[in-house]
């Protein structure tokens, strides 16, 4: 259970949590650590989508990478909301508001 002992955080605001951390504006450009957990953080993205995209197939996962593009917002409306769409997210909201 290892704890960090300082944490940069890439933006201009911190999580409430109670480690030592300071906000790094543009960190990803500034900071070669942020850069690289950047960097990661996407490529585990990637392969999750890519994975959702088997599990899903028609939604898109792997090509919009969960952005909101036009096709991404299309097949929602066309083929509803999975388990794994993110409920705060508006248009999965507005859906699922509709009786």
């Amino acid at each position: 259970d290892p704890q960090p002992e300082y944490v940069l955080v890439d933006g201009n605001r911190l999580p409430r949590w109670h480690y030592a951390s300071q906000p790094v504006v543009r960190g990803d450009d500034r900071v070669p650590a942020i850069a690289a957990a950047s960097i990661l953080a996407k490529v585990h993205r990637d392969r999750a989508l890519i994975a959702l995209a088997i599990q899903f197939p028609g939604y898109g996962f792997a090509s919009h990478k969960g952005y909101p593009t036009p096709a991404h917002l299309q097949a929602l409306q066309a083929l509803g909301v999975t388990p794994v769409h993110r409920r705060s997210f508006a248009p999965v909201k507005k859906i699922l508001a509709v009786p």
